[in-house]
């Protein structure tokens, strides 16, 4: 059993509409010490255009409190949005950290999108995690769980009595990540998902999407392990492994692959940062065909 940590951090959740996405604000507020955890760069798909509204949102709202941002913090290489942490970087100098098998997905999709700037040694992030690995927010210890499953390097970030989990749980009325993007796998999840059932009933868990299933009539994104142990709909109730992999594999072969996959993954690969420019100095964004 992983002891808890004494310290409650203060989260705040900026939902994103278009993409389903929560990103968060966590704070020590003693300290004034603060994170970003998977900042959204909106995107307008039909004009092929970035803007930064929610980037400066999550800005705002830590300038409002008189807070310090230390970190941005990415729980894994998401394919449903673009990432703001570049652009957070560049505003105000904070380092992004990701967990260390960023570098598998560098190598698969630098590869797919035959991106010579991408290279499998994490470069274009500041630090990459460990298993285990401990930092400091404020005063507040920060420790890194490796959770794979969905992505091979989706990591969740456990603060005080908080974690996040990036797309490791949904709300426990939606169940868990789906797992058939290259290097997931449904067993392996499941196994990451014990590692987070094993924190205290009472752990504050801060999901990284809600798509409001039926029934349900307004969005959500903070529950508990308790909550998630007793009513996850994919895993709760001590749900077995090979039941949780035939269900799991089974609803990823109805999924159709997210809108925005084949942008996101471009730019997340590089910690959100747009691909180099041409000679023109236009920035062009590839589309493989019957690659996916």
């Amino acid at each position: 059993m992983i002891q808890p940590v004494s310290t409650v951090p203060q989260v705040v959740g900026v939902f994103d509409p278009a993409t389903h996405t929560v990103s968060y604000v966590v704070a020590d507020p003693a300290a004034g010490a603060a994170a970003i955890i998977d900042p959204v760069l909106d995107f307008d798909p039909t004009a092929a255009r970035t803007s930064t509204g929610s980037v400066e949102r999550l800005l705002d709202l830590i300038a409002e409190r008189g807070w310090r941002l230390e970190r941005v913090l990415e729980t894994h290489a998401h394919a449903d949005h673009l990432t703001g942490a570049d652009e957070i970087r560049v505003r105000t100098g904070a380092p992004i950290g990701i967990g260390e098998r960023i570098k598998q997905v560098q190598k698969t999709f630098g590869d797919l999108f035959e991106a010579s700037d991408v290279t499998p040694d994490a470069r274009a992030f500041d630090q990459t995690f460990a298993d285990g690995d401990r930092f400091r927010l404020g005063e507040m210890e920060v420790e890194v769980l490796h959770t794979p499953g969905h992505t091979p390097a989706c990591v969740s970030y456990r603060i005080g009595d908080a974690v996040f989990v990036g797309d490791t749980l949904f709300m426990p009325d939606y169940g868990t990540a789906r797992c058939d993007f290259p290097g997931g796998d449904a067993r392996t999840l499941h196994r990451s998902i014990q590692k987070l059932l094993a924190l205290p009933d009472a752990t504050r868990v801060f999901v990284g999407h809600d798509y409001l299933p039926q029934g349900r009539g307004a969005f959500a994104w903070e529950t508990s392990i308790g909550a998630q142990k007793a009513e996850n709909i994919h895993i709760g109730g001590g749900r077995s492994e090979d039941d949780f992999v035939a269900l799991r594999e089974a609803r990823d072969a109805t999924l159709s692959p997210p809108q925005l996959m084949l942008t996101a993954l471009q730019i997340n690969i590089r910690a959100g940062a747009l691909p180099p420019a041409a000679p023109s100095g236009r920035r062009f964004l590839k589309t493989p065909l019957n690659a996916i």
